[in-house]
């Protein structure tokens, strides 16, 4: 199917009711137009609603971010090779009435989708079951209030002054989530199944680690959350600042960008889904994560979240304009020439 510039092609029109089972789609532009995953938008329907329930750049939602396709693998979502060419959702998404799906092209160029859409028919299904939602959510430069302090003393440093500057540092608290980048905000009752980051550490050439950012998920209203982790990298299931990239069916670092001397300077990738430990939410649910320790750093972070919920749905933050949802782009660098 060819989707021009500018142009709307819905891709699925099902009536009655069922359940998607496994998406697979290509894309081929034929001038190799610079990031076209991320000018690409996947939109769902569930049910004659009229506000979106997935509303994601098309890479984005296939699971790599920063408008690039790369070979990786998990249980719900696959890049398939060479290059991550074949993107492959495998998320149930049940519907009682019918389902919608239409791809809009914010491309400079005509692109050509080919796609299958495998779905099963049903005559009813249980009206208890949650619909499948995706967002879409990107801050191209988070707040810092000390993205200049390094983490940990210089090597043999031990003045007092030095002692006290990271003892002062490490105390700073974060009780509230104020600040924490949002991956996803939402009301109604149903249960969070997991997202990929996409992290562009841009304002550091030195000290560049990502991951003392805390997860913080305030479930039902809570003041505090119930959910507090330890860190970026731990709540992605990895631990201290790892460099390799690898996938499982639930959790893995898809990309990382640095290099000997920065080794997280760049883009970086990762995922972590909820698949065997859902979490619920009875009234609205906040997923949230720190950049940095507190707040500390400023970077790139844009994400995509996945969860079921009864509708409706709160309606989705305003998507970013095209030319606002583009990576972040470099000079001179010595990480991967393709990002």
């Amino acid at each position: 199917m060819e989707i021009g510039k500018g142009e709307e092609k819905v891709i699925a029109d099902i009536s009655g009711a069922g359940s998607i089972t496994h998406i697979w789609c290509t894309v081929n532009s034929p001038s190799n137009e610079p990031f076209i995953l991320r000018k690409l938008l996947i939109q769902m329907y569930w049910d004659n609603e009229e506000e979106a329930s997935v509303h994601v750049p098309l890479g984005d939602f296939f699971g790599m971010g920063h408008g690039i396709s790369k070979d990786f693998w998990s249980l719900p979502l696959v890049m398939a090779p060479d290059n991550g060419r074949g993107f492959n959702c495998f998320f149930s998404m049940p519907f009682s009435e019918g389902a919608t799906i239409k791809i809009i092209n914010e491309g400079s160029e005509p692109v050509n989708l080919y796609f299958y859409i495998d779905y099963e028919e049903y005559n009813e299904i249980n009206p208890e079951l949650g619909r499948f939602h995706a967002q879409w959510r990107r801050e191209a430069a988070t707040e810092s209030w000390g993205a200049d302090l390094p983490l940990k003393a210089p090597l043999g440093d031990t003045t007092e002054g030095q002692k006290k500057l990271f003892k002062e540092l490490w105390k700073k608290p974060n009780l509230t989530g104020e600040g924490n980048y949002i991956i996803l905000e939402a009301r109604g009752t149903g249960h969070y199944v997991g997202c990929n980051l996409n992290i562009d550490c841009f304002s550091q050439e030195k000290n560049n680690w990502y991951g003392e950012g805390d997860d913080m998920i305030f479930i039902d209203g809570e003041k505090f959350p119930s959910i507090h982790g330890t860190g970026t990298e731990d709540y992605f299931n990895t631990a201290f600042c790892p460099k390799d990239e690898f996938s499982t069916p639930y959790f893995g670092i898809s990309l990382n960008s640095g290099d000997r001397e920065n080794p997280w300077r760049g883009k970086n990738s990762m995922y972590r889904f909820h698949i065997e430990d859902p979490i619920h939410f009875q009234e609205s649910i906040k997923v949230t994560i720190e950049h940095g320790h507190a707040n500390k750093l400023q970077n790139d972070y844009s994400s995509t979240a996945y969860w079921y919920q009864a509708e409706p749905h709160q309606r989705f933050p305003k998507m970013l304009p095209v030319e606002k949802r583009l990576p972040r782009q470099y000079k001179k660098r010595t990480l991967l020439e393709e990002i």
